[in-house]
């Protein structure tokens, strides 16, 4: 019985302590519980100036970028330039080994022999055979043969002399000269390889013609496109010269889309000046557009636009009827009054990915506008840790 009744003792106790701790856990947390002014993160909606810009990649090239092959084969007997060598137009670049083309040229000089002395003869024998036919000692038709053997050595010597011409040409070839002044930005060959000009011309060079001009060729999305027009200027970056800016001008928006995994977008040329050279063909570009601003006119952050209150969201995240339509040009804040959050319906206006222009509504200067909701799971002054365990004896 003692042992018993010592037992019901222990077990009341325990049921006694577990109600104490929590009513007193209980009681705690109404005393303790969060305001609404801590339980969100606010920030002031302010005056300010704001400018939308639209922006891409891009990579730089010189305007004009000739490529410098050759029309024949051969060997690479001599080179006269190399990488960033500035050469001018008609300066030699490279020299092909000639043997095989200089004995072409003496070949059809042999022919060019061959069929001058082919027509001398048919000349003569021409010559002759009009004076026997005209004394009756040949017929037409023999007269007629001798015409046309003439023609055709007349013919062999046109060919032998144009074939001449073309091994003449070839010749020429086999020494490669520059077809623009400029700096090389690129060479292809060495002395001793070999290039073949079978089925395409071989790259030897590539020659910029002006590095104080250059280009950006950027694509923007179709999104953004609307928004960019010639003469707009440009701000970029390169990675070369991370705390300088660059400028360029807007030149031309090509028409002709290019689409990717469903996505379009347009090449946009960019003008720019590089006078200093500090700029080189191929830097990546990071190109920004301005294409609105606005002057003094209330803000407020764009997290405040993508904030919703738990049930809000909630309810959002349900799917949307057919007539239910997204308003881009509006928006709603929340603003914390009292123990509860007030919503404020806002036209919207320009935006520059952290701040957007309020162009109506009732907010003003000054209102703390709700951003975030402080996370429940963060400790607060003076709450004691999430999880308390209680011993039962």
């Amino acid at each position: 019985m003692k042992i018993k009744s010592l037992l019901t003792n222990k077990v009341f106790i325990a049921v006694a302590v577990v109600a104490i701790g929590a009513s007193g856990y209980i009681f705690w947390s109404k005393a303790h519980k969060p305001s609404m002014a801590e339980r969100y993160k606010t920030q002031q909606a302010e005056m300010g100036d704001v400018a939308k810009t639209v922006a891409a990649n891009g990579a730089l090239n010189p305007v004009v970028l000739v490529s410098v092959g050759t029309q024949v084969s051969g060997t690479v007997l001599k080179l006269n330039a190399d990488f960033n060598d500035k050469v001018k137009k008609g300066q030699v670049l490279v020299e092909l080994d000639p043997s095989i083309y200089k004995a072409q040229v003496n070949q059809s000089r042999a022919n060019v022999s061959n069929a001058e002395a082919g027509l001398e003869l048919a000349t003569t024998n021409e010559a002759r055979m009009r004076d026997i036919y005209k004394h009756g000692y040949a017929t037409k038709q023999e007269l007629d043969q001798a015409v046309q053997v003439l023609k055709s050595a007349r013919a062999q010597l046109a060919l032998a002399h144009a074939q001449l011409e073309k091994d003449l040409i070839n010749l020429a070839y086999t020494v490669i000269k520059s077809p623009v002044s400029g700096v090389v930005v690129d060479r292809q060959i060495d002395v001793g390889q070999t290039v073949a000009a079978s089925f395409q011309t071989p790259t030897l060079f590539k020659i910029a013609q002006d590095l104080k001009k250059m280009q950006i060729d950027s694509s923007f999305a179709e999104a953004d496109i609307g928004s960019i027009t010639v003469g707009q200027v440009v701000r970029f970056s390169v990675d070369a010269f991370p705390n300088r800016f660059f400028k360029g001008i807007v030149k031309l928006v090509r028409l002709n889309p290019t689409t990717q995994q469903n996505v379009v977008t347009y090449d946009v040329v960019v003008d720019v000046n590089n006078q200093d050279q500090a700029l080189l063909p191929g830097m990546t570009a990071y190109v920004g557009i301005t294409v609105a601003q606005r002057k003094n006119v209330l803000l407020v952050p764009n997290a405040a636009l993508r904030f919703k209150p738990p049930e809000t969201a909630r309810k959002s995240a349900r799917p949307k009827g057919k007539n239910e339509k997204r308003d881009a040009a509006s928006g709603t804040v929340y603003l914390v009054a009292g123990d509860q959050l007030r919503p404020i319906s806002i036209g919207i206006g320009i935006t520059d990915n952290k701040y957007t222009e309020v162009v109506s509504g009732d907010l003003k200067a000054g209102d703390s506008v709700v951003v975030e909701e402080i996370s429940a799971a963060a400790p607060r002054p003076g709450q004691p840790p999430s999880s308390v365990r209680m011993r039962v004896f």
